[in-house]
């Protein structure tokens, strides 16, 4: 048999390796002696576990320098005493002072569009012409009427002057005279009725020419020259939307309504300011026109009315504003940054840092917001050092180390070109 198709076996396994001087562990050692040997081999691998766990875990060396004496350092600032707008702020629309739909009030062709669309027109202005040959015709008939009648009048009352004189010599009987009278009676009636269409007929030609019945600026017009309308046109003709003055609408809580009360009732002219949607540009400033007259239960919120002059265009109808009113001004009063303010389980406090560079929990009652500023009503006096930035770190009577604001930080060295030559000669 060639030696390449012989089977290679393995060599027999030479037996578990033991310590010297212990015999090998076979299938006759002793169960005893069998679990020592696995225990030993747990204990190793466990201790092999904690060495990798420890080395993972260990702490890392700290690359920052720790703060002078352990002290966390902080940001302070003296409590001002400055004025604090008290202002109530919303979300409103624009809203047109008077928004008119142009209608034709009789029937016709239209001759003549005089306006363009987007165009500011003042009252009174010419928009629209209508054919007019109809209602010309109607007042030339309507006069016609009218002379005839009073021809006829005036020869019943000659009639009624003759008769009046027959009655009294009894030429004639009683009731013939009061025949006659009635009849002069008829003829003023027709008159007057006459009178009235020759009104009516130049009413209509009248308005054959269609003028702006507001000031403001016109929009889409909804017809064309040589359409047909009539007085019971829904669409119109064209809507004029007034833009100077413009007020603004929004609304406000209730439980605000009390103070604004109060300061409209004093004759004070309360100041209003509108920010575009983001609040970021100011757009216009104008003055609180009027309120609702009754809340509305199911927001509890009450509706205002401000009036802006508009004469940029920086309004614009149903554009949506950011509203700022302010109602009044606190005088004189404690002064802090928001950001000073901590919200914890003593409530609303801040904290406080002593002669000897610890702070302390101080409890503040707040007032009203103005911006990055807030009033504090008790509390604090004017001139304590408070924790503005680094609070998240501190608790009462702890040590801190101050820092300014804006205080300039330490300059850093440049570096001396000539060091590197020096330590080379010191070590020559």
């Amino acid at each position: 048999m060639d030696d390449r198709t012989k089977t290679e076996r393995p060599e027999p396994w030479p037996g578990p390796i033991t310590r010297p001087g212990e015999a090998p562990l076979t299938a006759d050692t002793p169960p005893r002696r069998r679990r020592k040997g696995w225990l030993v081999v747990l204990l190793g691998l466990v201790a092999i576990a904690g060495v990798g766990w420890w080395v993972y875990n260990r702490p890392h060396t700290q690359t920052t320098r720790p703060s002078r004496g352990g002290q966390p350092p902080v940001t302070v600032t003296a409590v001002q005493t400055g004025d604090i707008n008290v202002t109530v702020n919303a979300l409103g629309t624009v809203a047109s002072l008077a928004t008119v739909t142009v209608r034709s009030q009789i029937s016709g062709y239209i001759t003549r569009i005089v306006f363009k669309e987007g165009d500011l027109v003042k009252q009174g202005d010419l928009l629209v012409e209508i054919d007019s040959r109809t209602y010309q015709l109607a007042l030339a008939q309507a006069e016609g009427n009218l002379k005839r009648d009073q021809a006829l009048l005036q020869a019943a009352q000659l009639d009624l002057e003759r008769y009046t004189n027959l009655v009294k010599t009894n030429a004639i009987p009683r009731q013939q005279l009061d025949t006659q009278a009635a009849l002069v009676t008829q003829d003023q009636g027709l008159v007057i009725a006459d009178q009235a269409q020759i009104d009516m007929a130049k009413l209509n030609i009248a308005y054959c020419h269609i003028v702006a019945p507001v000031s403001g600026r016109v929009g889409l017009r909804q017809v064309d020259q040589g359409n047909y309308v009539t007085a019971n046109d829904a669409n119109g003709l064209v809507v004029i939307t007034q833009l100077t003055p413009i007020s603004v609408l929004f609304t406000t809580a209730e439980d605000n309504l009390p103070p604004i009360l109060k300061r409209v009732q004093s004759g004070a002219v309360l100041p209003v300011t509108a920010y575009n949607r983001s609040g970021a540009d100011k757009l216009a400033t104008g003055q609180l026109l009027t309120f609702d007259n009754q809340i509305d239960t199911s927001t509890g919120t009450v509706k205002l009315r401000a009036q802006f002059d508009n004469n940029d265009s920086a309004l614009f109808p149903n554009q949506f504003v950011n509203v700022s009113l302010l109602v009044d001004t606190l005088r004189d009063t404690a002064v802090v940054p928001t950001s000073a303010i901590q919200r914890g389980a003593p409530g609303t406090f801040v904290y406080v840092v002593n002669a000897d560079s610890t702070v302390s929990v101080r409890k503040v009652e707040l007032g009203p917001v103005d911006g990055e500023r807030i009033a504090i009503k008790s509390g604090l006096k004017p001139g304590e050092q408070i924790v503005t930035d680094g609070a998240d770190k501190l608790r009462d009577g702890i040590k801190v180390t101050l820092h300014q604001p804006g205080a300039a930080a330490a300059p850093t060295p440049a570096p001396n070109p000539n060091a590197g030559q020096r330590r080379r000669q010191r070590n020559q």
